[in-house]
């Protein structure tokens, strides 16, 4: 199996590259591709020898790119990430790639009717109306690799959809689950990027912090398994042992039980629906004591009720949640601007910006760009 890896050097891409390592007569790895570190990417390069690459900030990455050998085919910049998806000769995309930047990547790959290993939430948060009209019109698919999605995946399998009553996600609830509402204000970017159960990268820990990213999973959720928004619940879990769960019509509910860990979803995406055996730490219920669970707090986390009413209203709702929140995470992270403040900029983002459908990717793009030049030009 021929994979083309977008995010390589990520937390993602270093578990995806595991898996190829598991199974070198499986799995081979034709693309590469980093944002800008260069240094790691190099060393996947001279590791597993893939037919191109990509690196996304080419100024900040000269001299990797002088050290790659010229039978390797090099691409750089975003448009660069779509063009080694439209070039390269694979079997599987895996899209570990943060943000809005892959989107097209992942609509690349379904036009060539590929399968898409996606960990790119974003994707489907703001092109899933459109990604999914050319799925419904036969172009490739999408397996997913979030460890909730892929969960519900293995809990639907064999069954059928029609008799599910719900979906249940659940969530850690990140490292603010039980703080006071009023102490959330001076939260600092460390306190914050300090996650009790997951190792993930920055913008992603905060997302879990603020409970945006199982917003930005039951979009997805509705969209991968076409559930509609109230037949998709959450719970907070904190054991992080239970990924997620089904509920069928007659009172079953089927849970994927395991220890956090994200080579068992990434290696199912790429072998579904076989499974290939891993060496790792095994579930010991015993061991592991209670489990928990409890509803959510919107008042403690009112970026997930943001997400979900501009899920449920559609268009490109979501996609101004998205462009807003990676710009106020990007602010936060760099001390301009306040934890609680979050959520503020998104829904003020909201507010000024009526929802257009989504017939375009120029559409989603449009709006993601008149999102990010405004908030950048209120905080510099």
């Amino acid at each position: 199996m021929k994979i083309v890896l977008l995010g390589a050097t990520g937390s993602i891409g270093m578990s995806a590259c595991n898996c190829i390592r598991r199974f070198p007569e499986k799995f081979e790895a034709v693309g590469l591709s980093s944002y800008n570190n260069a240094g790691k990417l190099m060393e996947l390069v001279r590791e597993f020898r893939p037919v191109s690459v990509c690196i996304g900030n080419s100024r900040a990455s000269a001299q990797a790119l002088a050290e790659i050998p010229s039978t390797i085919k090099i691409f750089t910049g975003q448009k660069g990430l779509e063009d080694m998806v439209n070039e390269a000769d694979f079997d599987v995309l895996l899209n570990a790639i943060v943000g809005a930047a892959g989107l097209r990547a992942t609509v690349a790959a379904l036009k060539r009717n590929k399968r898409v290993a996606l960990a790119n939430k974003e994707s489907l948060v703001i092109g899933g109306e459109y990604i999914y009209g050319l799925i419904n019109r036969g172009f490739g698919e999408i397996i997913p690799v979030d460890s909730e999605h892929s969960a519900i995946l293995q809990c639907l399998s064999g069954e059928n959809k029609a008799g599910v009553e719900s979906i249940i996600l659940t969530a850690s609830g990140g490292p603010f689950r039980e703080t006071d509402k009023e102490k959330l204000k001076n939260i600092t970017p460390e306190q914050a990027l300090d996650h009790p159960t997951w190792s993930m990268g920055k913008k992603i820990t905060i997302d879990s912090a603020t409970l945006m990213n199982k917003g930005f999973e039951v979009i997805e959720a509705h969209h991968l398994f076409g559930m509609p928004y109230d037949k998709i619940r959450v719970l907070i879990h904190p054991q992080s042992i239970i990924h997620s769960m089904v509920e069928y019509f007659d009172g079953a509910v089927m849970a994927q039980m395991g220890v956090p860990d994200m080579e068992l979803p990434i290696q199912f995406a790429l072998t579904y629906p076989d499974r290939l055996p891993i060496q790792s730490r095994r579930l010991d219920l015993a061991k592991t004591g209670a489990l928990t669970f409890f509803e959510a707090d919107y008042n403690r986390f009112p970026c997930l009720k943001l997400c979900l009413d501009a899920g449920r209203k559609g268009g490109t709702s979501p996609a101004i949640v998205n462009a807003a929140n990676e710009m106020a995470v990007q602010l936060f992270l760099t001390g301009r601007i306040r934890y609680d403040q979050i959520a503020e900029i998104i829904e003020d983002s909201l507010g000024l910006h009526a929802s257009v459908p989504v017939d375009s990717l120029e559409t989603i793009e449009n709006i993601d760009s008149i999102i990010r030049t405004k908030i950048m030009k209120r905080f510099g």
